[in-house]
């Protein structure tokens, strides 16, 4: 069986995400954020707006300052001239994936044809009409949101408490009909989802693509393998959110066409799997930020396996519990996970804030500080903000503030 060092298998994942690749000498352009999307096969979306919402962030990690419009067009604009190239659905979790992946998960639209959670159930129950009136509508308005269709239907829905823990029975179902597949995005407006028929928001032939689901869920792990580069069982199936039986089966069909090939990965304790086509630069240069969400570092197991870093979203933990902040992003340098940076976007003070800043490790602060100082920058231009902040936290937080 082949056998990889860690720090080979480390560099094969980098490269399968793209931190390998030469960033674009000139401004970013569509074929550049598709190649990037290519890399990681799918951009999760999350509602957290404290410095970039989830979605922009990967790519600028990869291929630098870009125009974050090309992925609003990318995903929720259709023109002849530029057909639609992402859409969402349920990946690895709330995602923006390839058109053409739709089909491969029309398994999991029927299996949440019922309700994806007992509470979405519960309201599918007591408003069976419901269902039949908001296709109505959509069908006879297009693309609305779930405010828009309760003012088609009158429905007065009194005082709202909040805008996660007071869903109406309305959007619930409409994000039920979205998990069924019956419903997609059409487009965002401030980030709220506007609905149409999915078959007026995906090209026809996509639509009608029938997929046997082994054969679905076997091009899932293919495609999982292709962005990871060299994984465990648990990695490959946690990309597409997949279940253990599912995985082992595709996972051996994989392995007996050539696809995967077994390694030993020495430090891992467990069986990897390295996808046929990955490469394994000599070395990995470069600096980059990452979202909490990216999926170089959304499967926290593999994270710790892969850089020695334990990495927890705090953002539920009590603040006074939090050990390094709200929403803090991983530091990548020349292949390593080097520091961790505690980031929010203040547009009233036209600033981004490093509320902390930590080193891991025995790494250096200084050629850290001057490392993350530069990225800190790059990214506040990116966000069109003029000014970099460095609070008090953090054994990194004195370098770094000497460097902004």
């Amino acid at each position: 069986m082949l056998e990889m060092t860690a720090a080979a298998a480390r560099r094969t994942a980098l490269a399968a995400q793209g931190f390998a690749d030469a960033r674009p000498s000139a401004a970013p352009t569509r074929r550049h954020l598709l190649k990037a999307v290519g890399r990681t096969s799918l951009l999760q979306i999350d509602s957290v707006s404290v410095a970039v919402r989830a979605h922009y962030m990967p790519v600028f990690s990869r291929i630098g300052a870009y125009d974050r419009g090309l992925l609003d067009d990318a995903a929720w604009r259709h023109t002849t001239a530029k057909p639609r190239a992402l859409v969402e659905y349920w990946a690895h979790e709330a995602a923006l994936i390839p058109v053409g992946d739709w089909p491969l998960l029309r398994w999991r639209m029927r299996a949440y044809a019922g309700g994806r959670w007992a509470g979405e159930r519960k309201v599918l129950e007591r408003n069976p009409a419901l269902i039949r009136d908001i296709l109505d509508v959509i069908s006879a308005v297009g693309s609305a949101s779930a405010g828009d269709i309760e003012r088609h239907l009158e429905i007065d829905r009194g005082r709202r408490a909040g805008p996660w823990w007071d869903r109406s029975d309305t959007k619930v179902i409409c994000e039920q009909l979205f998990a069924a597949g019956a419903l997609s995005v059409d487009r965002r407006v401030g980030f709220v989802r506007h609905y149409d028929l999915a078959d007026r928001v995906l090209p026809a032939g996509v639509v009608s693509s029938r997929i046997d689901d082994e054969d679905a869920v076997r091009e899932l792990i293919r495609r999982a393998a292709r962005s990871l580069g060299v994984g465990t069982e648990p990695d490959l199936r946690d990309y597409y959110r997949l279940s253990r039986a599912q995985a082992a089966a595709a996972i051996a069909d994989l392995v007996e066409e050539g696809t995967l090939v077994p390694v030993t990965v020495r430090g891992w304790g467990a069986p990897a799997y390295r996808h046929v086509e990955a490469r394994t630069p000599r070395r990995i240069t470069g600096a980059a930020l990452l979202c909490p969400f990216d999926p170089l570092v959304f499967f926290r197991p593999r994270t710790e396996r892969i850089f020695d870093f334990h990495y927890r979203l705090e953002i539920y933990t009590p603040q006074h519990k939090r050990v390094h902040g709200y929403y803090v992003f991983p530091f990548l340098l020349d292949g390593e996970l080097v520091a961790r940076v505690d980031l929010k976007a203040d547009r009233g003070a036209d600033a981004l804030h490093a509320l902390g800043a930590f080193a891991e490790g025995e790494h250096g602060h200084g050629r850290v500080g001057e490392s993350l100082a530069s990225s800190l920058r790059e990214m506040a231009d990116w966000l069109g903000l003029s000014d970099v902040r460095v609070g008090e936290r953090g054994d990194l937080a004195a370098a770094l503030a000497d460097r902004v």
